[in-house]
């Protein structure tokens, strides 16, 4: 991915540094060749050239670009699991993962880690967002899923003979849970993505307090993983199976629906991140009704928002790590509202704003493991940042409108918002 070239300074507003401390007014960023080279007050900035390009936060906020920590790119108007695998050609999918990394860019996601892709679309996906053939955040790949045979995401019936394979690689035992590891490191995915539980959209089989996969297919997919360095999550609602994906290995959890003391302790021996993903379970009791889900499954997403919500909660005072993402390309949950999830978590979870934003910037720059590169706004790292128009701390919901961002800079190239590079003004 190409950097900005020469000195470019971002000045007047308010600086939100990604780490949770305490925000710096009439402050300073200055970008030379994509890279960070200052951020601080404005008395103390150095001086720029005259041919420096400069960018007006209007007294604004300035801060790190976000990070979708859920991301599903091949996700479109799902209304039923089984559009997940079979409503559009492949050929379409790809086409449609392309616009949604490119609007996922445009909300201000500078980067994301896909949770899961038809076929390896999101390896592709990878590479053309970072040849610049496609606008897109810096992306992880996970590319098809692994799942128990007969568990969440096994729902085509024998006798249609089409079976799973374009999302997800079913398994029965260890060895199988092994060669489905190496087939997607063959594929060159950097993320394995697994269910061990079940979930509320599947009440009758496979509900949220089911176990979806077995704790030795669990250890055999994360040491088959990480002998090829390749990391390990999963879709952990049961308590057992969350406790499961810690005790074998597990490098990050999604949910963490419902926990105990014991999961708990074991999850913060670990240091393993959370990405609850939350708003998709409101978002599915409040629209669920018109796109005709049964009260059973709304039943269950309800007591999945609250116990996810009291989870999210717990992590966060014991001092666990959480990620901001979410399951949207759902049809009442579509992409392009991704930073729904963050208004959420200040108004509904209870997390103060500055929390959330660290959640959704420095946690997930370590999910990805890119915590050195970006996250923050320190000097040495990658120029991927949001300028917002109005005070971000104070309203985060400005986060959900494309309209507000004055700019989204992606290696200190303006990608998105009120302006481009070309609209860049030159300093005299």
């Amino acid at each position: 991915m190409k950097h900005s070239q020469g000195i470019t300074v971002i000045r007047n507003g308010q600086l939100v540094d990604g780490k949770g401390d305490t925000p710096l007014s009439d402050a300073v960023v200055q970008i030379q060749d994509g890279v960070i080279s200052y951020a601080g007050p404005s008395q103390q900035a150095p001086e720029c050239p005259a041919d420096a390009g400069e960018i007006d936060a209007g007294g604004g906020t300035i801060m790190p670009g976000l990070v979708e920590a859920h991301f599903h790119p091949t996700y479109f108007n799902v209304a039923e699991l089984e559009d997940l695998d079979i409503k559009y050609p492949v050929e379409y999918v790809t086409l449609l993962a392309a616009s949604n990394c490119q609007l996922a860019l445009e909300c201000g996601y500078t980067a994301a880690r896909s949770g899961g892709s038809l076929f390896n679309i999101d390896v592709w996906l990878k590479q053309a967002i970072e040849n610049d053939l496609v606008p897109g955040p810096r992306l992880a790949a996970s590319g098809r899923e692994i799942c128990g045979a007969g568990g969440l995401m096994d729902w085509n019936p024998e006798f249609r003979k089409i079976g799973m394979e374009g999302l997800i690689l079913l398994v029965n035992g260890p060895d199988e849970a092994r060669a489905a590891v190496r087939q997607l490191v063959k594929d060159g995915v950097e993320w394995i993505k697994t269910y061990p539980t079940g979930d509320a959209a599947a009440p009758d089989t496979n509900d949220h307090h089911t176990l979806c996969m077995t704790l030795e297919e669990m250890e055999a997919v994360v040491s088959t993983a990480h002998n090829h360095d390749c990391k390990v999550t999963g879709h952990c609602r049961a308590t057992e199976g969350i406790h499961n994906a810690l005790r074998a290995g597990y490098d990050t959890i999604e949910h963490g629906t419902f926990m105990d003391r014991k999961t708990m302790d074991l999850l913060l021996e670990g240091d393993v991140p959370v990405v609850p993903a939350l708003y998709f379970e409101q978002a599915s009791v409040v629209h669920g009704p018109e796109w005709g889900l049964s009260q059973r499954v709304i039943d269950g997403h309800q007591e999945t928002l609250e116990g996810g919500a009291e989870s999210a909660r717990w992590i966060l005072k014991e001092g666990g790590r959480l990620g901001m993402g979410g399951d949207y390309g759902f049809a009442w949950n579509p992409h392009g509202d991704y930073a729904r999830e963050l208004s959420f978590f200040v108004d509904y979870v209870g997390f103060s704003s500055l929390e959330t934003i660290t959640c959704a910037t420095r946690t997930g720059a370590e999910i990805m493991g890119l915590a050195d590169q970006v996250g923050t706004l320190e000097v040495g790292k990658l120029a991927d940042i949001l300028v917002v128009q109005g005070d971000v701390v104070s309203d985060i919901s400005l986060l959900e409108q494309q309209e507000n961002f004055i700019a989204v800079l992606q290696g200190g190239i303006v990608k998105a918002g009120q302006l481009t590079s070309t609209h860049i003004h030159t300093v005299h």
